[in-house]
């Protein structure tokens, strides 16, 4: 997307979520989530190997019930 491509799917977005955005704020928007769609385009383009990421290296920490 352009940034003007993106500005406007902001701006869409905001209304369809009843979101109230002026001028500035819709520009701050699109150009956070421009460069953010730059830096996961960067990342998707990396070749990885599936050694690369074991999912064995996710360990969640042990459930701790609260206490009363």
């Amino acid at each position: 997307m352009t940034e003007v491509q993106t500005l406007i799917y902001v701006q869409a977005a905001a209304v369809a979520v009843d979101l109230h955005l002026d001028t500035a704020q819709a520009a701050r928007v699109a150009s956070h989530m421009h460069r953010t769609a730059g830096m996961a385009a960067l990342l998707d383009a990396f070749e990885l190997k599936v050694d690369d990421e074991p999912a064995e290296i996710y360990c969640p920490a042990p459930f701790q019930p609260s206490q009363p």
